[in-house]
């Protein structure tokens, strides 16, 4: 797949490589940067901006509901009836999960897309990204959600990153993380809250920290196991017609846990094991589904 873009800094750039023409300023999410492909079997391949993960289970599990998320609405026809060579087509997007402040969840998806690169029909090494309004159609053609824009077609001699003021999250109460700042040539930058000279109330998002000292494992599943997310699990598996077992169900919620908390996985000094937490998570949600099995709610699924 096409490298994932560099997003520099506003300030580390030439003001003509970036603010020049009309700007296209996006919510900038926090996140982990995710790119995938189709093949011309229609299997799709995901990768990180360092990695391309070989199947599912080498997905780390913050980026895992993103790429259901893909799977399960990604239109493949569409995309083979717009472009001749399918697998000649990249997109990149935001893998939205816990890196500092919380959103909305639940309305927020779990994949934004930012990015479409085409590759050339006579040199797929050459190509192009699309510009960030073509982007987003195609984004919307396949079934796929684009990032929001907070404003389209600024007059770059309007915008001065000095004293933009951030405006707020269309996925948070409160401002966003800061706006990715595109022109339609391909220029692109971030300018986040926490260095906008027009605002200075910005949350303390950290997409980078530092590895959390191990955990308990029975504590997290505890804190963050919770009822909610076990019948958000057992809802989510009954509307795609899957039976709730209980694998099943610990699985979607060791991933809502990686997802919306600020909980690390790892163990040896990195995080949570994920191994015994995924023990403790079981623990709560057999009893679960027992008792539903028991009222004639649902299966148990062992």
């Amino acid at each position: 797949m096409h490298p994932v873009p560099p997003l520099p800094d506003i300030r580390e750039v030439a003001d003509g490589d970036v603010l020049d023409g009309h700007l296209w300023l996006l919510e900038l999410v926090d996140g982990t940067r995710l790119r995938f492909r189709m093949d011309d079997s229609g299997l799709l391949r995901f990768g990180d901006a360092k990695t391309t993960y070989a199947d599912p289970d080498a997905v780390p599990l913050p980026l895992r509901p993103a790429v259901r998320w893909v799977r399960e609405r990604f239109d493949r026809e569409a995309l083979r009836d717009a472009v001749p060579t399918p697998e000649r087509v990249d997109f990149f997007g935001v893998a939205t999960h816990h890196c500092g402040a919380d959103y909305d969840w639940e309305r927020l998806p779990p994949f934004l897309g930012t990015d479409v690169w085409i590759g050339s029909e006579s040199d797929p090494a050459d190509g192009a990204f699309r510009p960030p309004d073509a982007a987003a159609a195609i984004f919307e053609g396949i079934g796929l959600d684009p990032v929001n824009a907070v404003a389209r077609e600024v007059n770059a001699r309007d915008f001065d990153p000095d004293g933009y003021a951030v405006p707020a999250s269309a996925w948070r109460d409160g401002p966003a993380a800061g706006v990715v700042v595109r022109n339609k040539r391909g220029g692109r930058a971030k300018l986040t809250a926490s260095e906008s000279g027009g605002r200075s109330d910005a949350p303390d998002f950290d997409s980078a920290a530092e590895p959390e000292p191990d955990a308990d494992p029975e504590a997290v599943a505890t804190a963050h196991a919770t009822d909610e997310r076990v019948e958000r699990a057992i809802a989510a598996l009954s509307r795609q017609g899957a039976t709730p077992a209980v694998d099943a169900v610990v699985e979607r919620v060791l991933e809502t846990i990686a997802r919306e908390t600020p909980v690390r996985f790892g163990g040896g000094g990195r995080g949570v094991d994920p191994d015994r937490l995924r023990a403790s998570v079981r623990d709560r949600v057999r009893p679960v589904l027992d008792g539903r099995a028991a009222s004639g709610d649902s299966p148990s699924g062992r």
